[in-house]
């Protein structure tokens, strides 16, 4: 099951004098992947590269800021993805210090930095919703609250008019038991409108 992360993780290695200084932060986009990268940039003026991996919303990315072709961007977005993320983007600031370390050196400097940094984040596992509208003669308004409650279902607003009409939100996964469940129990009388229509 995909996870992200709840706030920005960091973590500092020192390997034969260069000093590679990674961040794994939740992120919601390209575009502000990119920004931040930017801004480790301008913060960072003396590093060498500032190498960057981005897993979110469909969109990846994995840059190696002038390292080898392959040994800094690609290895980040590996341990991303080994670790099922989403909606996260890891940077490694490096500050070169004059040794180099061989392509198998900087896959396992980079590799290191944000696995290591990810030792310490409080992940929480991304449940996709779905929002559901239906409506219920009055009478029926306690037996649709009980079975919204029942499914684990979040009543997002309820609306008293002709019929009482429901705004939810549940797990994808139980909203199709959800919607059996009360089709049942209304006996035909619980209508469903669309959220796309509203």
């Amino acid at each position: 099951m995909p996870q992200t992360i709840l706030t920005a993780v960091h973590h500092e290695l020192l390997i034969k004098k260069s000093r590679f200084i990674a961040c794994v932060q939740p992120m919601t986009d390209r575009a502000a992947a990119q920004k931040i990268v930017t801004e480790l940039k301008s913060q960072h003026p003396g590093a060498a590269h500032v190498c960057w991996a981005l897993l979110a919303g469909g969109q990846s990315a994995a840059v190696d800021d002038g390292e080898p072709s392959g040994t800094a961007g690609r290895p980040m977005l590996d341990v991303l993805r080994h670790q099922d993320l989403e909606g996260v983007l890891a940077t490694v600031v490096r500050y070169f210090g004059g040794v180099k370390l061989g392509a198998g050196g900087l896959v396992r400097a980079y590799t290191d930095s944000v696995a290591q940094a990810l030792l310490t984040a409080d992940k929480i596992a991304i449940i996709k919703q779905r929002f559901l509208i239906c409506s219920a003669p009055y009478a029926m308004e306690g037996m649709v609250r009980r079975e919204i409650e029942l499914a684990g279902a979040s009543l997002d607003n309820v609306l008293h008019a002709d019929d009482v009409k429901f705004e939810l939100s549940l797990p994808a996964t139980a909203a199709e038991a959800l919607i059996t469940r009360l089709n049942e129990s209304g006996h035909g009388r619980i209508t469903w409108t669309n959220p796309d229509d509203e």
